[in-house]
């Protein structure tokens, strides 16, 4: 149980459920070889929109983990906290982002979803504009790294709200 006093008044939140699995402990060549892949995507993409892509990967996934490492991430390299607090809903508040970050936004949206079907070819052609190949694949390798990293997460229930910026760099 955790308390927080603000003002007079004291709050109490409920207990933080303990992660179900140490899975980087009990599988230490996988979260190796994760990291190399999360090294190897993140090369050639711009750091603000690989953190806006995790972010948002990490909020349809529900991965609270990931959410809290990458808002922290974010802003501690300068992302503003308006943008961080509208990606929930960027597609209604696109005025937050360039066309490029909103290119990325949807192919995320669209390759982390994909029980809605395959990518649209529309999604695919806009991020075509934005990014040269090169680009476009480190994006996409992005989206699948964190997608991957979120499965994790979410199925060992590993918990949020004890990453400090920059621990995992």
């Amino acid at each position: 149980m955790t308390t927080h006093t603000e003002d007079t008044t004291t709050v109490e939140y409920t207990a933080e459920r303990p992660a179900r699995l140490e899975w980087a402990k009990h599988a230490p060549e996988v979260y190796k070889a994760m990291v190399r892949l999360e090294t190897a995507a993140r090369k050639g993409l711009d750091h603000t929109l690989y953190e806006l892509v995790k972010i948002r990967a990490s909020q349809i996934n529900h991965c609270a983990f990931c959410i809290d490492m990458h808002t922290k991430d974010a802003l501690a390299s300068g992302e503003s906290v308006e943008r961080i607090v509208q990606l929930s809903a960027w597609d209604e508040s696109r005025h937050f982002y360039t066309a490029k970050e909103l290119a990325a936004l949807e192919l995320t949206e669209a390759v982390t979803v994909l029980t809605d079907g395959f990518v649209p070819d529309e999604v695919y052609e806009n991020a075509a504009k934005h990014f040269d190949e090169a680009e476009l694949s480190a994006v996409i390798a992005a989206i699948a790294v964190i997608n991957a990293w979120n499965r994790f997460g979410v199925t060992c229930r590993m918990a949020p709200g004890h990453y400090r910026p920059g621990q995992h760099a």
